[in-house]
């Protein structure tokens, strides 16, 4: 192979070096102590030159300054990207909560898509995507190569159109092919109902701004009716959201002390954040529900709750995201999101590519028809000719067909339901 020396090189190198300078004194003045990585610049320069002159086609030194650009930050980590200018305003539409795609929070691994949480009542969640899945193709284009902003952009488009994903997933001997209708995506981050009378249910899709006021407001709905005995917290398949909505939640459960806590390299990175006295169960047992797709906010929750004591987790593992990224805007109207911090648990925990451990480990388990029938038993009331109740001869099974639905369709809500229900038992024997 033959290296030609180009000349030109020496020149480019010079005013790259003082374009950096220059935007570095602009921007982010260099420190004292920083060196300049002159030998590091004079290679990349020399890159840069030879592409120009002997790449086989033309390309366009916008593009290649880009890709130079993504290229640094991909490789820093996966949550770290450069946004053009036409990225950084899809993002701005997209934390809205309204935009036309598939329902999908995803990251980056090993080259490829990985789905991270299916978003509830999405197209995504509703044709089977799962979290952990690797989406290796995109109709027939492979992933591969691509950035994780360009895999989102292809996902998203125009309500009404279809897109075949193709997905690795554990336990699969062959790839599974998905096709999927893109919708409007709206996001509602918080959902209520109550499970029976005096246990409540409040699932929190994503943290939003308004997550915290919407928490407080189901909540508060929900002791009007009937004051609460107990309630489940469902942050499964939760891929996290804006910090402040993470520490209003745990807030509104915690009575004081530490929620969270960041540490990063520069001053505006480190914050402490701190209950305020008030819980909105008024100390009603909590449990809440997490798994492989509960991320980032949903660990903040999860891990203030368990190191206060507040409540019970109960699941699989979480996903383990313990970074914060800052989105910064630059002059020309791009943007850089950069990992800035980790943040840490009450108790000092990073759960940075850990997760949080529940207490109480419960996998997914479905139970058919028949194996609900099998639990039940053939008692003395099912006899003819029975001997009569003399307190009432009733059939007291109200409620009993809601629940055996809910073992069937959701077996950790049903096992979080009975354990709010012996918390609330245990509460009353101590108190009395």
């Amino acid at each position: 192979m033959l290296h030609k020396l180009r000349t030109s090189t020496w020149f480019l190198s010079g005013i790259l070096l003082g374009l950096f300078l220059a935007v570095g004194h602009s921007v982010y003045a260099l420190k004292e102590s920083d060196e300049i990585p002159f030998e590091e610049l004079q290679a990349f320069t020399e890159v840069f030159s030879r592409v120009k002159t002997d790449y086989v086609e033309t390309v366009d030194d916008k593009k290649l300054i880009e890709d130079a650009i993504r290229g640094m930050l991909n490789g820093l980590d996966p949550h770290s990207a450069f946004l053009n200018t036409t990225e950084f305003s899809d993002l701005k539409i997209g934390t809205t909560g309204q935009f036309g795609g598939l329902g999908i929070e995803v990251g980056m691994e090993n080259g490829f898509v990985k789905v991270i949480s299916p978003i509830d009542d999405t197209p995504a969640s509703r044709a089977g995507i799962q979290a952990s899945d690797l989406i290796i193709k995109l109709d027939e284009k492979s992933v591969k190569g691509m950035t994780l902003n360009e895999a989102v952009k292809l996902m998203r488009g125009k309500p009404n159109t279809d897109i075949e994903l193709t997905i690795v997933r554990e336990g699969e001997p062959q790839p599974l092919v998905i096709k999927i209708t893109r919708e409007i995506i709206r996001v509602k981050s918080v959902k209520n109902r109550m499970l029976e009378p005096g246990y409540g249910y409040v699932r929190i899709t994503n943290f939003q701004s308004r997550t915290t006021t919407d928490l407080l407001k189901a909540v508060s709905d929900m002791q009007k009716k009937e004051r609460l005995k107990g309630l489940v917290l469902d942050l499964r398949n939760n891929p996290g959201g804006v910090l402040n909505g993470a520490v209003g939640v745990s807030d509104a459960f915690i009575d004081n002390g530490l929620i969270v806590y960041t540490e990063g390299r520069i001053d505006d990175s480190s914050h402490r954040y701190v209950a305020t006295p008030g819980d909105s169960l008024n100390g009603a047992p909590l449990v809440v529900l997490i798994n492989g797709g509960s991320a980032s906010a949903s660990e903040i929750v999860a891990g203030a709750v368990q190191d206060h004591k507040r409540g019970i987790i109960m699941g699989t593992k979480s996903f383990g995201k313990g970074s914060v990224q800052t989105i910064q805007e630059l002059r020309n109207g791009s943007a850089v999101k950069l990992t800035t911090a980790r943040y840490f648990t009450p108790n000092g925990r990073s759960i940075q590519a850990k997760g949080i451990d529940p207490d109480i480990v419960l996998s997914t388990v479905r139970l058919s028809e028949s194996d609900e029938k099998a639990r039940s038993t053939y008692s003395e009331n099912d006899l003819d000719g029975r001997l009569s109740n003399p307190n009432g001869d009733l059939d007291e099974t109200s409620g009993e067909g809601e629940t055996e639905t809910l073992a069937q369709s959701d077996f950790q809500l049903f096992e979080a339901l009975n354990l709010l229900k012996g918390l609330n038992i245990l509460s009353g024997i101590n108190n009395g």
